[in-house]
């Protein structure tokens, strides 16, 4: 896929990063000099090495030389502390951790005798261009769970499946030859690193990676680069709702988001204030990559509530207790180093437990309605916050909504909802905790409603927009 990217797009642009321009045929080169650099290093076939650092051109040409040498991809969570990336680099193996020394006041030290290379430095030059062979059924990357629920697992991927899948994904995201894609979405994680970088090679997509979200920043990218396409959570979207001058968005043509809780009004709002002519929405993970994507033609109801058709190969089911199943050519080789844990999520048929709680419509759209493990119970009724929080995101006056279980003596369980509130018209009073109570009450049932509400500025997410429900529940012990 690299090596025929200089060929089919040449002298067409492939990375804009600040005053850094390089074509096609260029930032292959590069890249051959990285794979001779991990080569001299002594990173042979299948060998893995990490890369801990923000988004930038040199992850890029770091991550496709290493894999033109043979080797095996290992993303670091660049919000990881050092504890938590030397857990990850210390598992995974990695004969070499590449980092960008300063960002976000980071140390990036890594376990005792892994090297560890500033990507600023002139390492990824320094050798003679250089490719090994690799076949499809070789693993090409590790990459670590989220760590939203328990220690962090290292899924292993093959080359096969990410070129089958995110040459899919192109289509079905109308990403185009030329088009100028924007990367907010971290490369340390599958939508960043494989619907952003892969598929740009695939297609032939100009990338502009982001390190660090600013709205402000992602503005001038977009006036200034004309980004055409520019994919993230919900919460990029929301942002670029509350900009001004929306003049300079012109550009703007193709949206990917993901969540089981996007509002209706959220994707009408985008289709009529913002240019989009698509705003796709999907439910992946990273033990099976992309599942399901929209289809262009889908209502704004069935782009806001379900996460869209199952992707070719890919089967979907609904086992007993609700649990969303997948099974397919896209379910992971395994966790790296754990046969255990792998056999309690693949079973004995190959069907992937996602962990997730879903339906699937008769049109076969899935709709996801929350975590197997956020589910609480209220007086024998099963609650799932996601389901909750879709309703409390009808409400005018909100802007985010996060629920979760909370003990209660009387029914065991009851929720309580955290609320960041949308900005009031000017002379509104703010929303109050009773008064979204009261009006809960008015659109769902009893066991449903949050018997408190807690407003926060910002709900805490991780470097992928999840919420990070594990701090709320701390802030409850």
């Amino acid at each position: 896929m690299v090596a025929s990217a200089a060929d089919r797009f040449g002298d067409a642009e492939a990375v804009v990063d600040g005053p850094l321009r390089l074509s096609f045929s260029e930032v292959v080169d590069r890249i051959r000099c990285a794979a001779g650099a991990f080569a001299d290093l002594g990173i042979g076939a299948g060998d893995r090495a990490a890369i801990w650092a923000p988004n930038s051109a040199e992850w890029i040409i770091a991550a496709f030389g290493l894999l033109t040498a043979g080797g095996v991809l290992v993303p670091v969570n660049t919000r990881f502390k050092t504890d938590e990336a030397a857990d990850v680099i210390a598992r995974s193996g990695a004969k070499a951790v590449l980092v960008e020394q300063g960002f976000l006041g980071v140390d990036h030290r890594a376990p005792g005798g892994v090297p560890v290379i500033d990507l600023k430095s002139g390492f990824l030059a320094s050798g003679t261009p250089f490719s090994r062979p690799v076949r499809g059924t070789d693993i090409s990357d590790v990459i670590y769970t989220s760590g939203t629920t328990g220690r962090p697992k290292g899924v292993m991927m093959n080359h096969s499946q990410n070129l089958r899948l995110y040459e899919e994904w192109c289509d079905l995201a109308d990403l185009r030859q030329g088009d100028r894609y924007l990367m907010v979405n971290p490369y340390f994680h599958t939508f960043g690193y494989k619907a952003g970088l892969i598929a740009s090679f695939i297609r032939g997509a100009t990338m502009l990676p982001v390190p660090v979200f600013d709205i402000d920043r992602v503005v001038e990218l977009i006036a200034a680069e004309r980004v055409t396409m520019l994919p993230g959570p919900p919460t990029l979207y929301h942002s670029l709702l509350g900009v001004r001058d929306k003049t300079k968005l012109g550009s703007l043509r193709a949206g990917v988001t993901g969540a089981a809780d996007i509002p209706v009004e959220l994707v009408r709002r985008v289709h009529e204030e913002l240019p989009f002519q698509t705003l796709a929405t999907g439910y992946g993970l990273t033990e099976a990559g992309t599942v399901t994507l929209s289809r262009p033609g889908d209502s704004f109801t069935d782009i806001a509530t379900t996460a869209g058709r199952a992707c070719d190969g890919v089967e979907m089911r609904i086992a007993d207790d609700g649990e969303v199943l997948v099974r397919g050519y896209t379910v992971m080789q395994g966790y790296l180093d754990d046969p255990a844990a792998t056999a309690e999520t693949i079973d004995a048929e190959g069907w992937l437990h996602t962990g997730d709680l879903g339906t699937i419509d008769p049109a076969g759209r899935l709709r996801i309605v929350g975590r197997k493990k956020d589910m609480f119970i209220v007086g024998g009724f099963n609650a799932y916050p996601a389901e909750i929080e879709g309703f409390l995101l009808e409400h005018p006056a909100v802007a985010q909504a996060a629920v979760i279980g909370v003990p209660d003596e009387r029914l065991g369980q009851v929720g309580k909802a955290f609320v960041v509130r949308a900005t009031p018209a000017t002379g509104e009073a703010p929303l109050g905790a009773e008064e979204l109570i009261a009006w809960s009450r008015d659109r769902m049932a009893g066991f449903k409603v949050p018997r408190s509400v807690e407003f926060l500025d910002a709900l805490p997410v991780n470097a992928t927009g999840k919420v990070m429900k594990d701090q709320l529940q701390a802030s409850e012990r």
